[in-house]
């Protein structure tokens, strides 16, 4: 079998004296807690501490990332137990054989590098994945994790993870973050997407679920900052938001009152319903300057992009595909208002790269409260990740920058991700010190901010 093997140097630079410089600054942050304040992963999982059930269950049938490429190749989606529950043992095995035996799918990919570190690293694998060993490996692997040491909470805190912050909906009771609180340093994130975009189907009915007067505009209001409350309450530090564009455009009173009975009625137009999100995401900033709450903002996605895929799948299966974004314009009457009001955190993430240096970073370099978002979702990897160092440095520095952001529901990579960065960092930070732009000493200092102190003073994580 051919060997899953991890190299010391992975990622760091490929002359010999800026490595070497890498390396040094890499190994004051390898051991260094890790800071995730945004994913997915369910809290239930940490609170109810069950085994995992096995390979397939963990690696495969919730992660996107991997899924649409073995799809891409004409794996079916329904063969890898996408949006299914528990798989039988047959199907689950079933399902790792395909991973395994198109193992050559990921190559190049950050897939590739997260499953691997993973595999390596939390499992000990030591044989590269395929056809002949897919098998082996699934065995080897679910005995492991029948092991107290693979249970969640032990992998946790294995993995060093000193903050987690979940991705919540604002009806949530957060029974899960309430039993965890106080033996977990696991928070919840206020995500309020579907109740913002009132032309969805059946907005009428699930709005409901906020609770309180919603029969009309003002008591919708009032019912989402008492969520928000609720979930500060609750440990809760950011606010997030999806949505096609980032457009924040405020209506008059009148008119947002009108086009929502519209939309209670089931009667709003594309345009209305667009206008009236526009506003919320300008009310949304508000709302965060009043409570305290991080607004991070993640636009550009087309949403279930394949019709018959969401009908069969459900969302979040890997259909959700990049479009251009613009933020200037967008944000202009948002922080018109609101871009200089002490202690507001605005955080811009992207995946159109080529916004880092035209407009976020210029953003971040002038507003207080805004922040260069790490790369996520198609701009993960080391060569956006590169992209996304020059641009914002060189133009608004390192203080302008988020600290990285996982945005993962794969447990078992958290670990990876982090590690990623923190070797690119070190790579680039080993560059500016080989330039002379930067001494070693103020390159391990920035880098131990960029993994630790970063992070938590953007998200105004406590401790």
């Amino acid at each position: 079998m051919a060997a899953l093997t991890l190299h010391p140097d992975r990622l760091l630079p490929a002359d010999p004296g800026v490595r070497s410089l890498a390396r040094r600054l890499y190994e004051t942050v390898r051991d260094l807690p890790i800071v995730s304040p945004h994913g997915h992963v369910d809290p239930r999982v940490l609170l109810d501490d069950q085994p995992f059930a096995d390979p397939a269950s963990l690696f495969l049938q919730p992660d996107h990332y991997v899924t649409r490429l073995l799809h891409s190749a004409g794996v079916p989606l329904a063969s890898l137990g996408v949006g299914r529950g528990p798989m039988p043992p047959a199907a689950s095995r079933a399902a790792w054989r395909l991973l395994c035996e198109h193992w050559d799918l990921l190559r190049g990919t950050p897939v590739r590098y997260w499953l691997s570190s993973s595999f390596a690293e939390v499992f000990g694998v030591t044989s590269r994945p395929s056809a002949a060993n897919a098998d082996a490996l699934y065995d080897e692997i679910s005995g492991q994790l029948a092991q107290p040491s693979h249970r969640p909470r032990a992998l946790f805190s294995r993995f060093g993870i000193s903050f987690l912050a979940t991705t919540d909906d604002p009806a949530d009771d957060l029974s899960a973050h309430r039993a965890l609180r106080g033996t977990l340093p696991v928070v919840p994130t206020f995500r309020p997407d579907r109740y913002l975009e009132v032309g969805r189907a059946g907005w009428p009915t699930y709005v409901k679920e906020l609770g309180g007067d919603l029969g009309d505009y003002a008591g919708f209001i009032t019912s989402l900052e008492a969520r928000r409350r609720f979930f500060v309450s609750q440990g809760a530090v950011s606010a997030d938001h999806g949505h096609a564009d980032a457009s924040a455009l405020p209506l008059s009173v009148p008119d947002a009152s009108r086009i929502y009975r519209a939309a209670l009625a089931g009667e709003v137009t594309p345009a209305e319903a667009t206008a009236f999100r526009r506003h919320m995401i300008f009310e949304m900033a508000r709302m965060s300057c009043e409570d305290g709450l991080v607004m991070t903002l993640h636009p550009g996605i087309y949403r279930n992009h394949h019709p018959g895929t969401f009908d069969s799948f459900g969302p979040d299966t890997g259909h959700d595909i990049p479009v251009g974004v613009e933020f200037t314009r967008a944000l202009q009457p948002l922080l018109a208002r609101f871009g200089t009001v002490p202690g507001f955190h605005l955080v811009l993430f992207t995946v159109d790269a080529t916004v880092y240096s035209r407009e976020i970073a210029p953003l971040a370099g002038f507003y207080p409260s805004v922040y260069a978002g790490a790369p996520w979702w198609f701009l993960d990897n080391p060569s956006e990740i590169r992209a996304y160092q020059r641009s914002v440095v060189e133009i608004s520095g390192f203080s302008r920058m988020s600290g990285f952001i996982d945005d993962t529901r794969a447990f078992c990579s958290i670990p990876a991700r982090h590690d990623m960065s923190r070797r690119l960092d070190a790579g680039f930070l080993a560059t500016l010190v080989a330039e002379h732009r930067l001494d070693e000493e103020e390159a391990a200092e920035t880098i131990r901010d960029l993994v630790v102190t970063q992070p938590r003073r953007v998200f105004k994580i406590p401790g």
